[in-house]
């Protein structure tokens, strides 16, 4: 089976498994978006959905992380990888925001990636998730392992697997090929033990006998 025909079976069927598929963050806002997305480098979904559920009771506005004060803003973070980078990465791209970007998350790949703690797959979240653009695909670790067992990849750095990815696919289906293959890496396809009896792929992947 070729890549790109191999691709087009794999959507088919994740699809189907996953019918809705979208970030598992919590948020209300593009900017919340933001906000979790920034937290969740290295460090699970399920615990930034925690943290941000304080969070954003306690900060309700982009001027809110803007005003902080980092020390007290890094303490309500503390408990994430990296916290302190974060943190301020967080007020800074607020401010960004609010001087440059009259308050509004930007649309364009460009304009977000300009923002502090902002780099392309974060870009591709918000691009998709908030505005229905198909940019690019966000790579994470789960893209990024599914990918590889599944044979759509050789590659480990993630712009290559996007690249990759990108080659072989339709460009409308970019955002939601990220969330499915997220989704199947969680749930199925995981790290050190893949559920092979449970996975709607197992006849066609290349890794099955892992």
């Amino acid at each position: 089976m070729k890549a790109q025909e191999m691709i087009i079976e794999i959507i088919k069927r994740l699809k189907k498994e996953y019918p809705e598929p979208k970030t598992v963050l919590n948020y209300k806002t593009p900017f919340e978006l933001l906000v979790a997305t920034i937290l969740s480098a290295q460090t699970t979904d399920t615990h930034v959905n925690k943290v941000t559920e304080s969070l954003f009771k306690k900060y309700k506005s982009m001027k809110d992380f803007a005003d902080a004060k980092l020390e007290t803003l890094q303490k309500d973070v503390s408990s994430v990888n990296f916290y302190r980078n974060k943190a301020k990465n967080i007020q800074a791209a607020a401010r960004m925001l609010i001087e440059r970007f009259n308050s509004k998350i930007p649309k364009t790949m460009d304009e977000l990636t300009a923002l502090p703690g902002v780099a392309r797959k974060t870009a591709n979240i918000i691009i998709f998730n908030v505005y229905g653009i198909n940019e690019g695909i966000a790579v994470d670790t789960h893209v990024k392992r599914v990918a590889y067992r599944l044979g759509l990849t050789e590659n480990e750095d993630p712009a290559k697997i996007e690249a990759d990815l990108m080659t072989i696919t339709q460009q409308k289906d970019w955002g939601n090929l990220s969330h499915i293959l997220i989704f199947h890496g969680r749930k199925i396809c995981r790290a050190k033990k893949p559920k092979h009896e449970e996975c709607v792929l197992y006849d066609i992947c290349p890794s099955r006998d892992i």
